[in-house]
């Protein structure tokens, strides 16, 4: 599988990568994050819902587990960090097969839920403030997804 590499050298670098992917997303994405703690899973969620014209404060949904905004599109967002070793079906399909984007953070963690094309992104961190984020579509969706955000050379990888 190609994957897709983005150095992010600052906070604002993450919101712009995100605000681009915004441009590109339909109704029914998946994209799942998963990185270190503090790597920059919910700037980049901010970014994104930014780039859909969401103008509340977006945060991080652990211990509500899903957040719904609404904008260009609704955007479920959702921390399944609390739900390790769970059996509890929330209802995922209604949200991947929904009218919106969904973002999952943790998303190892409900795998056997996850629908089997998505977009895949790692945060991890580098020195200092930089972040390597790693795209890895999975499905010919994402596939054209990336390679839409990456032929833009404002996007170095």
């Amino acid at each position: 599988m190609k994957t897709y590499e983005y150095v992010s050298h600052h906070p604002e670098a993450t919101l712009a990568l995100a605000m681009k992917l915004a441009r590109y997303v339909q109704p029914k994405d998946v994209i799942t994050l998963e990185g270190d703690l503090g790597a920059g899973k919910t700037t980049f969620t901010k970014g994104l819902a930014k780039g859909l014209g969401i103008d509340r404060n977006v945060n991080s949904p652990t211990f509500t587990i899903i957040k719904h905004y609404e904008g260009r599109l609704p955007l479920y967002h959702m921390d399944v960090y609390r739900l390790d070793e769970s059996e509890e079906d929330l209802g995922f399909d209604e949200y991947f097969f929904g009218d919106g984007v969904t973002v999952v953070e943790w998303a190892h963690l409900i795998e056997p839920y996850l629908p089997s094309e998505r977009l895949h992104i790692t945060i991890h961190h580098a020195d200092g403030e930089n972040r390597i984020i790693r795209f890895s579509p999975i499905g010919e969706r994402y596939k054209q997804l990336c390679k839409e955000i990456f032929s833009d050379e404002s996007v170095s990888h």
